[in-house]
């Protein structure tokens, strides 16, 4: 009986040897096919050849440093604003000789003029300009890269578990910013019914929403554009000159109670759409570590929170007035930190395996579950304000 087992796992082991050599054979076989050729060639063939062959490992050497490279990426760096230390909510007069917090003014620049007004800056407006900053400049952006575009082989790159994550996370982060973007033009950036919509926020908003995969030039339609990049620093310069404008009284942010209602309504319902995303294939795609979308899946969810953490830590400082008065403190800062919460997982391979798998996780459900704790407190803060 022993030498039988033995034997099996002998020719188990050959087969798996013979099958490992046959594919490595057809994995090398083109190459050493051109490799004959060639050599065969003279050099005015051999010359061009070897210079695209050099242009293709340059562009896909950069291209794999930039999707495995996250500059700047750091889920604590709402600690670098310093939103607490700001005791006027924003678009609000700020007192004589006190300069916005978080603008370019000096309380000596502000006491030498007296007569200039000063309001507080949007800490909103400046998480969407830093976040889309880290987007497009501090990142390259991956969704609108040549090669990301043309794929691996011709296959989507995210129907594949490489270099997808980065560009994944990135167009979770745009769609926080998208969402606010739209809540700042139609609601926070104006007095509803008195006063019209501010031109840089409306051009912030446009920018924003245009195609996250266009490069310099498509076939639909077909010709020369401008690549997403470009659109998103403008949208970057639109946000800006709205606080500038917002910091000497000369544009609207319209801090009521109400507004914060619907900005986390709209937030919760966009996390809610995530969740069921995530619960989808969790539930009907269970493949564990062989899920070649469970990565896609999970990171945009995680750059979604990213934004979202960021954005409503803002907020916290622009409703400062509305939180404090609805004795909405707790309720707040232990959103935050369930924010944050969900922001520690951070697998180096994303799994998506039965919920009750010993050896692979589900990560698509951990973070569904992160998520809808985050949301069950947006809706109770809700809750608490519309009371």
């Amino acid at each position: 009986m022993l030498e039988r087992i033995t034997a099996f796992f002998q020719n188990a082991g050959q087969a798996i040897g013979r099958g490992i050599g046959l594919l490595f054979a057809w994995l090398v076989w083109p190459f050493m096919a051109a490799h004959g050729w060639y050599g065969r060639r003279h050099w005015m063939v051999k010359g061009p050849i070897l210079a695209v062959l050099a242009v293709l490992i340059g562009l896909y050497g950069y291209f794999f440093i930039q999707t495995q490279v996250w500059s700047g990426f750091n889920p604590n760096f709402i600690d670098t604003y310093r939103w607490s230390e700001r005791t006027v909510p924003a678009g609000q007069e700020l007192p004589p000789s006190t300069a916005p917090a978080g603008s370019d003014a000096t309380p000596a620049a502000t006491a030498a003029n007296p007569a200039a007004r000063q309001c507080q800056s949007s800490a909103i407006v400046d998480a969407a300009a830093d976040l889309t900053d880290f987007n497009v400049n501090q990142n390259a952006w991956i969704s609108s890269m040549l090669l990301y575009r043309l794929g691996f082989f011709g296959i989507d790159w995210d129907h594949t578990p490489f270099l997808d994550n980065k560009a994944s996370f990135q167009r979770g982060v745009n769609q926080a910013v998208r969402r606010t973007s739209t809540e700042l033009v139609d609601t926070l950036g104006r007095v509803r019914g008195t006063s019209g919509i501010n031109n840089n926020l409306q051009d912030a908003r446009g920018n924003l929403q245009f195609d996250e995969y266009s490069w310099y030039f498509g076939l639909d339609p077909f010709g020369f554009k401008t690549p997403t990049p470009s659109y998103y620093r403008t949208a970057i310069e639109k946000l800006r000159a709205f606080n500038r404008d917002l910091t000497i009284c000369a544009a609207t942010f319209d801090s009521r109670a109400d507004n914060l209602v619907q900005f986390i309504d709209r937030i919760a319902n966009d996390l809610g759409g995530t969740a069921a995303i995530l619960r989808d294939r969790s539930e009907n795609h269970s493949a564990g570590w062989f899920d070649t979308r469970a990565d896609d899946r999970f990171w945009f969810a995680y750059g979604q929170l990213y934004g979202y953490y960021a954005i409503l830590s803002g907020a916290g400082a622009d409703f400062s007035q509305v939180i404090r008065e609805r004795n909405l403190g707790q309720i707040w800062n232990d959103t935050l930190s369930r924010f944050r919460s969900a922001l520690n997982v951070q697998p180096t391979i994303v799994s998506n395996g039965s919920e009750d798998g010993m050896i692979m996780p589900s990560h698509l459900a951990v973070m569904g579950f992160h998520i809808l704790n985050v949301r069950s407190n947006l809706v109770e803060a809700r809750a608490v304000l519309d009371r």
